[in-house]
């Protein structure tokens, strides 16, 4: 047996992160924001369930609750830096699209746009908020989803904490039951 010792367990966060980081946008009336989020998860297939844990100390928290929908838009390693500008500043004194040089594009079902610069976008629709109050946690539902035919190994990126972070890799195939 190999010898271990003991972990942060304000680190653990970084040994299961469970998916690439995203850019979360958010609209409501006149306003509009993109925040970058780790912290979801896939809760069912079909419908499309994902969790999302956002904190109401972000400015996104407030535009997510109003509007109940926002989209799921998921970089690339090559808006690496970008994605982690976006995450250190505010959306309340900020466009951040104007200011990080992204492109809006219409959503077809949401009002929150996609981000052109994205090898995919899900737009959602806020289905259960029940766990919002205590957690942060809002269960969103994909409603539509695009992706770049371009693209056909997305590296994305994954949060690892304290700005690490782990780029997706190569894609292997094992035997599955799944449909």
């Amino acid at each position: 047996m190999t010898t271990r010792r003991p972990f942060p367990l304000a680190k653990v966060y970084g040994l299961l992160e469970t998916g690439p980081v995203i850019l979360l946008t958010t609209a409501h009336k006149e306003r509009r924001n993109v925040m970058t989020l780790s912290w979801h998860l896939m809760m069912e297939f079909e419908p499309p369930l994902v969790g999302c844990i956002v904190s109401d100390r972000n400015y996104s928290f407030s535009l997510l609750k109003a509007a109940k929908s926002c989209v799921i838009n998921i970089p690339t390693v090559e808006l690496a830096e970008k994605v982690v500008r976006c995450g250190n500043t505010t959306g309340a004194r900020t466009d951040k699209f104007k200011r990080f040089g992204l492109t809006p594009l219409p959503a077809q079902k949401v009002a929150a746009p996609l981000i052109g610069e994205c090898y995919a976008s899900l737009e959602c629709r806020v289905a259960d908020t029940r766990m919002v109050a205590k957690y942060g946690l809002f269960v969103l539902e994909v409603v539509q989803a695009w992706i770049d035919p371009g693209v056909k190994d997305p590296r994305t990126l994954h949060h690892r904490g304290h700005g690490r972070f782990m780029v997706g890799g190569k894609t292997i195939r094992l035997r599955s039951r799944m449909k």
